[in-house]
């Protein structure tokens, strides 16, 4: 067990914190909406009902959306696009390990390699992919996920002021939908840049994010 949470305490904190923060949403999204619900003279919802509703919908996947979209993005234009000095970027003076094609292995290598490696053809060539399509994929589930919840939230909101309902299409192509998406957006650019950009100059002892702490300002990488 000591083991199992030494390898995997990183993933395991992290879960655990999403966990908690996805309860407390939960529980104060419920209370505020039920707070604006009896503001109007409408009954309380049951919490099994506040999830499918739009407020939960919306407010949930509008923050998945821009965060999928920065790390299918970063993951992408990492590839080929770098900063002297960042810890977060390739070095453009030297061959990476991320670069060498997988179809070029040795024997020994290919022999504990993942499945899609030693199978090649079509598998490998998604497995060697998979990782920005996921993160894209994500994207697409979440950024659907967002227009239904807001759509939903809308059209709850105009019920109770007597307004026009939306379709789904009309939704998409309304104003406050896109300022939903892109002020989510433009921040997690923001943090992008602000990691590539502080940490030619920041060190943090001990983390693989930071380069090591006697490393010169020009040394590109966490190597």
């Amino acid at each position: 067990m000591r083991r199992l949470l030494r390898e995997n305490g990183l993933t395991l904190v992290v879960l655990a914190l999403f966990l908690v923060f996805m309860a407390a949403q939960t529980l104060v999204g419920a209370a505020h909406y039920n707070e604006e619900r009896r503001s109007h003279g409408e009954p309380p919802v049951a919490l099994s009902t506040y999830l499918a509703s739009g407020h939960f919908l919306e407010a949930t996947a509008e923050n998945w959306e821009s965060e999928f979209l920065q790390m299918a993005a970063y993951v992408l234009l990492t590839i080929g696009l770098y900063q002297r000095g960042s810890s977060e970027s390739k070095d453009p003076g030297h061959d990476e390990p991320v670069d060498r094609d997988p179809r070029n292995l040795t024997d020994a290598e290919r022999r504990v390699a993942p499945l899609p490696v030693r199978r090649g053809g079509w598998l490998l060539r998604l497995y060697e992919h998979s990782l920005s399509l996921a993160f894209l994929l994500l994207f697409l589930a979440s950024f659907l996920l967002h227009a239904i919840g807001g759509v939903r939230a809308h059209n709850a909101e105009q019920l109770l002021h007597g307004g026009e309902l939306l379709t789904l299409a009309q939704y998409f192509g309304s104003s406050q939908f896109w300022f939903e998406s892109f002020q989510n957006w433009q921040s997690e650019f923001l943090a992008v840049l602000a990691i590539v950009v502080l940490s030619i100059w920041l060190r943090q002892w001990g983390s693989p994010e930071s380069k090591p702490v006697h490393a010169a300002h020009s040394d590109t990488g966490t190597g």
